[in-house]
């Protein structure tokens, strides 16, 4: 008898324009005596003080900006777990606003707030034994699904991987698309393609079921409608690409990404290249993989004008190309759902380098 996936998905959605208004009453709940929610913001608002403002602080709640030059480290989690501990002991929940790398630190954090050691340790799949504090999840940019997702991608020391596990999924999300109308024209297109690849490689995969289907594909057609059929930006885009990233982060639960992923981590190990810009550099290379959706993206690139990075591996060392290498042959899950089981015959360490070498 067949053993199906028993996941866990997100307790609670509001979804809807001005909604972020609605946080501190969602909130009030699930506050534990005087112990603080903590806020993990992007550092794009830093800055905005009218955005910070609405953010519904009470008594020793606090704000803590997060960096996001680099992709979340597990040294990092580490310390934001340590700095909260000995500032505050315990907090009623971790609430990150942001991107996709400020929603990993957030579900990051509030593990290790009641899990022992580092977040090294938990680096895998279904590593995690104990909940966390509760966490809220609320995109500022669409397209990661880190909304959704039941992982927080992590570098540590020796591999770029997630903390996979049913208690890492957000108790909350607040899907606001006004949130997102500020966004750069470039750092929109990376993050919305991230989205749009996974659906490519979700719905060309061997793991491919109806479940994985139905939503891989209203979001991949959503991403379609927001970059190839519209001519000029407006709310209705937000609105489509907010649902895209749900429905694309759902996609990929009862499912797995491919090749551009897989070889985006190594990318993002070695060279520290950001998820949706790094995605985006391979994907412009996968015709032999994804020919329809690599077609498609070159079309969203020329109509957007946007610039994809090239000759990015030029004059890397003998060993950063072996890193790069083992860290993708390491994401064993994703060439088996692009490749299928004998995908180590096919993915051989030298084709894999002769990629890289091309991007």
């Amino acid at each position: 008898m067949a053993q199906f996936r028993n996941f866990r998905m997100v307790n609670y959605v509001v979804y809807g324009r001005g909604s972020f208004n609605q946080l501190d009453e969602i909130l009030a709940p699930q506050r534990k005596g005087d112990a603080p929610m903590i806020f993990f913001v992007d550092e794009y608002f830093q800055d905005q003080q009218e955005f910070l403002s609405r953010i519904p602080l009470r008594g020793k709640d606090k704000i803590v900006i997060i960096d996001v030059t680099y992709e979340p480290k597990t040294s990092g989690v580490d310390k934001l777990r340590d700095d909260l501990k000995a500032e505050f002991g315990t907090v009623s929940g971790i609430i990150g606003i942001g991107g996709g790398s400020v929603m990993d630190t957030a579900k990051a954090v509030a593990l290790m707030m009641t899990n022992p050691g580092s977040s090294v340790d938990y680096q895998g799949w279904d590593l995690v034994k104990v909940p966390g504090v509760y966490k809220a999840g609320i995109p500022t940019i669409a397209g990661t699904g880190a909304e959704v997702s039941r992982t927080c991608v992590l570098t540590g020391p020796t591999r770029k991987l997630g903390m996979n596990s049913d208690f890492t999924t957000f108790d909350q999300i607040v899907l606001d698309p006004e949130l997102c109308k500020t966004v750069p024209a470039n750092q929109r297109f990376y993050t919305a393609m991230d989205c749009f690849i996974h659906c490519v490689e979700s719905l060309n995969g061997t793991y491919l079921n109806a479940f994985s289907q139905s939503y891989g594909e209203k979001a991949q057609v959503l991403c379609e409608e927001v970059f190839l059929d519209k001519d000029v930006w407006d709310d209705e885009c937000d609105e489509k690409l907010v649902m895209a990233s749900y429905a694309g982060g759902m996609s990929i639960a009862y499912s797995q990404v491919g090749v551009a992923h897989a070889v985006s981590y190594g990318l993002a190990y070695v060279l520290g290249t950001k998820h949706g810009i790094g995605n985006c550099i391979v994907f412009d290379k996968l015709e032999e993989y994804y020919p329809e959706g690599v077609e498609k993206f070159k079309r969203m690139v020329e109509k957007h004008k946007i610039e994809i990075p090239q000759g990015i591996t030029k004059g890397l060392t003998e060993e950063q190309f072996e890193s790069m290498i083992s860290v993708s042959l390491g994401m064993k899950p994703l060439w088996e759902n692009a490749l299928g089981k004998d995908w180590e015959s096919i993915m051989t360490r030298e084709k894999l380098r002769a990629l890289y070498e091309r991007l």
